[in-house]
């Protein structure tokens, strides 16, 4: 008994090994099955820039799609399903999906700064000049375009954009409270940034908060938020009171299940996957996806 438990053991475990399942008890990835559409609902700049950029600007969702509210909950939906396809902010995603080269080209730091990795955008904090113009947030402002911050942006995946940034000056006695909301794909970085200006000016509180793009230009229009995050092109019209300043830029990374055998996929076909109009041209089920 105790030598045919041992051989069933060993055969799961081999069969777990090789990748064919998701996960021990999970379900297999074959590419005869429809592709599960994972986007992101609401006022996501992550959406916009990305429709945008593949051409698909102002359209509606494909029927059927999957719509989660924000980043992590992108990252759970393609981690458990073998036939999802995704996108989410390169700084965001983790090792525990498959990132897909978009026609040939990896989603990479070097690529998003050469230009040759196509589906990228930048971050932003919008604001008005009169609510900066407080030394605790023109001392923040100052601290996102120091060499400091560079090395943060750069250390976490993200892209600088910014040359001959020079070190930050701690301003004596600098004291107040800075309230930051907005994009959860700016989120995670701008933790990052706050916690080390925090550091630098001891006596000032930052709170960063998430909510989408829209949330941000809501917030820093109307004056909640001190500034307001967004992940895609300033587009004025949302926030009249404001302007901008681009913190950095980052790749939007298409994503797939590990259990995915694709490694590439064409700008075109990834259109016609989330093109609602698309017809006879859309793709439905992997195996009509180029390799």
């Amino acid at each position: 008994m105790k030598r045919i438990f041992a051989l069933i053991l060993t055969f799961v475990l081999t069969i777990c090994s090789l990748g064919a399942l998701t996960s021990c008890g999970g379900s297999r990835f074959d590419e005869n099955k429809n592709i599960t559409v994972v986007t992101r609902g609401g006022d996501s700049g992550t959406k916009s820039a990305f429709m945008e950029i593949i051409g698909l600007k102002g359209k509606a969702d494909v029927s059927g799609s999957i719509q989660p509210n924000d980043t992590s909950a992108v990252l759970q939906e393609v981690k458990s399903n073998p036939l999802a396809i995704g996108y989410d902010s390169l700084g965001y995603v983790t090792d525990e999906v498959k990132i897909l080269k978009v026609d040939g080209v990896e989603a990479t730091v070097e690529n998003i700064k050469n230009g040759t990795y196509k589906i990228s955008r930048p971050l932003s904090v919008v604001y008005q000049e009169t609510r900066v113009a407080s030394e605790v947030n023109t001392a923040f402002l100052t601290f996102l375009q120091s060499s400091e911050a560079q090395a943060i942006i750069s250390n976490n995946g993200y892209v600088s954009t910014k040359d001959g940034a020079v070190a930050y000056t701690v301003v004596p006695g600098l004291s107040g409270e800075i309230d930051i909301s907005g994009s959860t794909s700016l989120l995670p970085l701008m933790e990052k940034l706050a916690t080390k200006f925090e550091e630098m000016q001891s006596g000032v509180s930052v709170t960063v908060a998430g909510g989408g793009s829209g949330t941000g230009y809501n917030n820093a229009n109307n004056g909640v938020s001190d500034f307001g995050m967004i992940s895609e092109v300033f587009n004025s019209t949302k926030a009249e009171n404001c302007t901008s300043y681009e913190v950095a830029k980052d790749g939007i990374a298409v994503i797939v299940n590990k259990a995915n055998t694709f490694d590439n996929i064409s700008l075109e076909d990834l259109k016609n996957i989330y093109d609602v109009d698309a017809g006879d041209a859309a793709i439905k089920v992997w195996a009509d996806v180029s390799k």
